[in-house]
C-alpha cells in the first residue's frame, strides 16, 4: 500500500437500485445527466421541476438513497451528495403490431436499471482567505 492510496480518504456512500423501469434508457440518462454532481437536497428540487416523466423513478431512487445513508450508514443528508448516477438498459419486451396487408411490426417496449450513489462530503467551512479578500477590494472600490 502507497503513500497515495493510503491518503485518499474514501468517504461514505450510500447506493440505490431501482431495476426494470418501464422507461427508455435514453430518455432516463438525460434526467439523470441533470444531477450528477449536485447535492441531494438540489438534485431533488431539480428532479421536481424537471418537465421529464423520466424524472419521476429518478427521484424515487435518490430518495431512497438518501434514506439509506440516514438509515442504514448514519449519514447526516444535509452533508449528502450524488457521486454516481447512471442507467443500464434492461431486458426488452417484444410486442407485435398489426399493419396493412396481414403485417406485423415489432414494437420494443424498454426497460431500465437506474442506478443513485451518494456519498458524505464534509460541510465546508467559511474560508478567512475570502473574507479578507472581499475586505480589501471594498476598500479599494472606496478610494
Amino acid at each position: 500500500m502507497s503513500d497515495e492510496t493510503a491518503a485518499v480518504e474514501e468517504l461514505p456512500r450510500a447506493i440505490a437500485r431501482a431495476r426494470y423501469v418501464r422507461a427508455t434508457p435514453m430518455k432516463v440518462r438525460r434526467v439523470v445527466e441533470l444531477i450528477k454532481g449536485r447535492s441531494a437536497e438540489e438534485a431533488l428540487a431539480v428532479l421536481r421541476f424537471a418537465p421529464q416523466s423520466a424524472s419521476d423513478p429518478v427521484a424515487k431512487v435518490l430518495a431512497s438513497a438518501v434514506a439509506n445513508a440516514e438509515n442504514n450508514l448514519d449519514l447526516d443528508p444535509d452533508t449528502l451528495w450524488v457521486s454516481q448516477a447512471y442507467v443500464d438498459e434492461g431486458p426488452t419486451l417484444k410486442r407485435f403490431r398489426p399493419r396493412a396487408q396481414g403485417r406485423a411490426y415489432r414494437i420494443r417496449k424498454r426497460t431500465s436499471h437506474i442506478t443513485v450513489e451518494v456519498e458524505s462530503r464534509p460541510k465546508a467551512e467559511p474560508k478567512k482567505a475570502a473574507a479578507k479578500s472581499r475586505k480589501s477590494s471594498a476598500k479599494r472600490s472606496a478610494s
